[in-house]
This record gives C-alpha cells, structure tokens and sequence, in this order.
C-alpha cells in the first residue's frame, strides 16, 4: 500500500490535503509503484528559494523540486523521498497559464512525482517525453483535488 505524507512549512495545510494525498496515490498505481512512502511539503516562495538556492544554486523561488530518496525503509516499503510545492508558485503559475486552480495543482503533483519516479527533462518545452508523460498522466486520472 502506498502512503503520503503532506505538511505545510510557512502556509497553512488547505482544506484540500486529503484529496491531494489521495490524488497521489492514484498517480503513484498508474505508473505501478508498489509501497511507495511519499513525503510532500507544502510552502511559500520564500521557503523554496532558500532550497533551490541551496541545492540547485538557483537563487529564485520554483513551482515543485523533487528530492529522490530511493531507499527501502521498514517493513519494504520503499521511501521515494520528498516533494517540496510552493503555493504561492501554484498561484502565480494559474495566472500566468490561464488554467484552473486544481489543474495546476494536479500538473505540479505529477511533475514531482515523475522525478521521483527516476524521470528528468532538459527544458520545459512540451516535447520533452517526461512532459509527455506528466500530460498523459493528467488526462489519464481526472479525479479533482481542489
């Protein structure tokens, strides 16, 4: 069984946790992950600037890092690692692209979840095959988190 764990540094936990973590659980059965343990840290810009400076030496706030652990923890559940998702990129990210809140939320969830998942992407172009599959993902799990 997988399990996700969803916490919220500098924001408060929305309304919306429970979905979320069931929204990755369905995201985790369609790429066929088996006891996967996903942590998921929920925060503002000022938070994920601090991480993305300090791990990717980019000194600028970002929409969703992904931290892979990929280790085997108790029991042989297998312990993916963290999702670090600013909020107030969320919300910028809605405006900019002009999609629905939830859509987005979704979006970014998937996205983590694939790095987790061993994929990567060079740029943020729409043909880049790990964009691919996050789009094929949204459309394959339509259940609304928001």
């Amino acid at each position: 069984m997988n399990r996700v764990d969803i916490r919220a540094e500098e924001v408060p936990i929305p309304h919306w946790k429970g979905a979320a973590g069931n929204y990755i659980k369905s995201i985790l059965n369609n790429l066929g992950h088996k006891d996967w343990t996903v942590s998921v840290l929920l925060c503002n810009n000022k938070y994920i600037k601090t991480l993305n400076s300090e791990y990717r030496n980019k000194n600028e706030p970002t929409d969703v890092l992904s931290f892979p652990l990929g280790e085997k923890g108790p029991g042989g559940a297998y312990l993916a690692g963290d999702i670090v998702l600013s909020l107030d990129a969320l919300n910028e990210n809605v405006n900019f692209f002009k999609v629905p809140l939830d859509e987005e939320l979704r979006r970014l969830l998937v996205h983590g979840i694939l790095h987790l998942s061993g994929y990567d992407h060079e740029t943020n172009e729409s043909g880049e095959p790990m964009l691919i599959k996050q789009e094929e993902i949204l459309l394959g799990i339509t259940e609304r988190i928001i």
